[in-house]
């Protein structure tokens, strides 16, 4: 194997601690830009841009126009499916990597199973993304497709936290009542993306649909009132703004580490944008630009809600490694 080679595939046949945590973070990345074009194609009417699946249209696997789509849709509906391509080969070389990570001459199973969900995850989205075309955006299957996003962007999260950890038992950094907050906290934020995608599916931006002769139709939606399913999600809203208090108050006069209470802050901080944007935009009768801040700053408070959880505990950490690298490559078993 020529130098060269040799240098581009040792981060991931021969990967140190710094190239696995690379790997992850960039999963990390990837996962949260896919989440914010999902909901700029929802936003843009552009869900069935490509009405076909795995093709665009029943005639041509690229972007071609179809009856009752605009060109600027069907390329945003394109281009979002195109992104599924790196996002798979991040997803991949960062399982590889895992796979063939050996800080203490063994394999982290942990690690293993973490990074194997990532590129599962990545397939598992292909295909509810294509039912989703299929049924014609039904709320349900999006609902699904959104929460399977936000699953993979936490395993990618956690396994962002692990690399830089042992594989032994955690232990609490913290007085259980908090750490019993941090997890409600978790759960409930969970809760709140969930309760999030009722709104979409009930409310006006869920989509239309022009046929070939130009009628605009609006494409299914959960049948409930809008003012009801919008106020739940502002109760939960409200309930996990109270968590986050008391979490943040018995963190900082408790002995905490600076990482806790630091993600404390960033989840208080980023509760308040969400609710200033989430209050502006429901009054302001839902502007499309301002419900993709409202979702895309979501993706942002799900990350630091669950760094926030993984720092109040902590495993024993890895012990330093050699300057050099392991000379062998890696050897998959059989």
């Amino acid at each position: 194997m020529s130098s060269w080679l040799t240098r581009v595939t040792a981060p991931v046949l021969r990967p140190t601690h710094a190239s696995v945590r690379g790997f992850a973070l960039a999963v990390v990345i990837a996962n949260a830009v896919i989440i914010a074009t999902g909901e700029a194609v929802r936003l843009s009417s552009s869900g069935l841009g490509c009405p076909d699946w795995p093709q665009c249209t029943k005639t041509s696997v690229v972007a071609a126009h179809s009856a009752g789509q605009t060109t600027l849709n069907t390329w945003i509906e394109f281009g979002n499916r195109l992104l599924n391509f790196p996002l798979a080969a991040i997803a991949g070389l960062a399982f590889i990597a895992c796979l063939c990570y050996k800080p203490d001459g063994q394999r982290r199973r942990d690690l293993v199973w973490l990074s194997a969900a990532l590129p599962l995850g990545v397939v598992a989205q292909a295909v509810v993304g294509g039912i989703l075309v299929l049924t014609r955006l039904n709320p349900a299957v999006r609902s699904l497709h959104y929460l399977l996003s936000s699953a993979i962007l936490a395993a990618a999260v956690v396994l962002h936290v692990r690399v830089s950890e042992g594989s032994g038992p955690a232990r609490s950094l913290v007085r259980t009542d908090l750490r019993v907050l941090a997890a409600l906290l978790v759960g409930v934020t969970a809760l709140m993306l969930a309760a999030g995608t009722v709104v979409t599916g009930t409310g006006p931006l869920a989509g239309t649909i022009v046929d070939a002769h130009g009628h605009r139709t609006t494409v299914p939606r959960y049948h409930f009132s809008l003012e009801n399913v919008t106020q739940m999600h502002a109760d939960i809203g409200w309930f996990i703004g109270a968590l986050a208090v008391a979490l943040v108050i018995g963190l900082r006069f408790s002995p905490a580490p600076r990482q806790a209470v630091r993600f404390g802050w960033l989840v208080l901080v980023g509760l308040g944008i969400q609710g200033i944007v989430g209050y502006t935009q429901y009054f302001n009768h839902l502007p499309a630009g301002l419900v993709w801040v409202h979702v895309t700053s979501s993706v942002l408070l799900w990350i630091f809600v669950l760094r926030l959880y993984l720092a109040t505990r902590e495993r024993i950490p890895l012990p330093a490694e050699p300057i050099a690298a392991p000379a062998e490559s890696c050897a998959v078993p059989a």
